[in-house]
């Protein structure tokens, strides 16, 4: 018998669930309500939760969770309250960089905005490897024939989970690059999540050591960058101060910058690092921020 579990909950911060359902197919927004299956392991196997998000008039958020169990459920649902930065305190954020030159104006015009999260850290490990070196649209088309051909199905709501680091683990590269991916990211792809599969890469844990222990392995591994890890502690492990300083649009925001408004001119890491270090422990808050400020809006960080 399932369990149905309903939480309404007041955001540290204001909030503003996103009304359209998301480029790769996984969440989908049904009248209002964002919909999302996860699946949580417990004893041996990964059992899924039906996720369902609302917000109400007051501004709180009602989430809902069905799930065989009821722990299955309230595990469920406090991935999502971090994926949604609903516990997230930016009072001091806002307070402090309200009149900042870069970030200011569009900090004042829409305080609501958050980092685009995920629920499932491999997914947001699995994605940032999809996302390398293209366009954000060609990446979520890749992401839409994963979880079309990998995805786990849950026939009772219809909906699709991503693949897990198992299926993924157990896929040639050739597997994946028939979906799109190139030969070189399949191949990335395949090691991560046989590291993960094995237990050897743990990425679920909130203790910043781990994490960063997490990280350091992961660097270890052939086609996985900076970027990578920094876009999964951002958007699949809550770290907020994580600044992906490779993403390509911080890159040409940077650059047109520096460069006095060349449109073509292009920053490198160390540039754009520099740019964002007064921004301490926001950095990643304040590059969604910068790229709204600057007109880029379709890159992983503000998708």
């Amino acid at each position: 018998m399932s369990t149905e579990l309903r939480l309404e909950v007041q955001p540290r911060w204001p909030l503003r669930l996103r009304h359209r359902s998301g480029m790769d197919g996984l969440s989908p927004v049904r009248g209002g309500v964002l919909q999302r299956l996860v699946h949580e392991p417990l004893e041996e196997q990964a059992w899924p939760v039906q996720l369902r998000v609302a917000q109400l008039s007051s501004g709180n958020v009602l989430l809902g969770a069905r799930a065989e169990r009821r722990e299955l459920a309230e595990r469920a649902i406090a991935r999502m309250r971090r994926a949604l930065w609903i516990d997230t305190d930016l009072r001091a954020f806002h307070r402090t960089f309200r009149e900042d030159p870069l970030i200011g104006r569009a900090l004042r015009a829409d305080p609501r905005l958050r980092p685009a999260g995920r629920p499932d850290a491999f997914e947001a490990l699995a994605w940032a490897v999809t996302e390398q070196l293209i366009e954000y649209e060609r990446a979520a088309a890749i992401q839409r024939r994963l979880v079309a051909a990998l995805g786990r199905y849950d026939a009772t709501s219809g909906l699709r989970d991503s693949p897990s680091a198992v299926r993924l683990a157990g896929c040639a590269p050739a597997q994946l690059e028939a979906l799109g991916l190139a030969g070189s990211r399949a191949l990335a792809l395949v090691r991560v999540a046989r590291a993960v599969a094995r237990g050897q890469l743990e990425l679920d844990s909130s203790d910043p050591a781990v994490q960063e222990d997490g990280w350091r392995r992961l660097r270890a591994l052939p086609g996985i960058g900076s970027w990578t890890v920094e876009i999964l502690a951002l958007t699949g492990q809550g770290r907020i101060d994580q600044l992906p300083a490779g993403d390509l649009g911080l890159l040409k925001l940077v650059g047109r910058l520096l460069s006095g408004g060349d449109p073509k001119a292009r920053a490198d890491e160390r540039q754009v690092r520099e740019l964002f270090a007064r921004f301490g422990p926001w950095q990643g808050l304040a590059a969604s921020y910068a790229l709204r400020a600057g007109g880029v809006l379709k890159t992983p960080l503000a998708a």
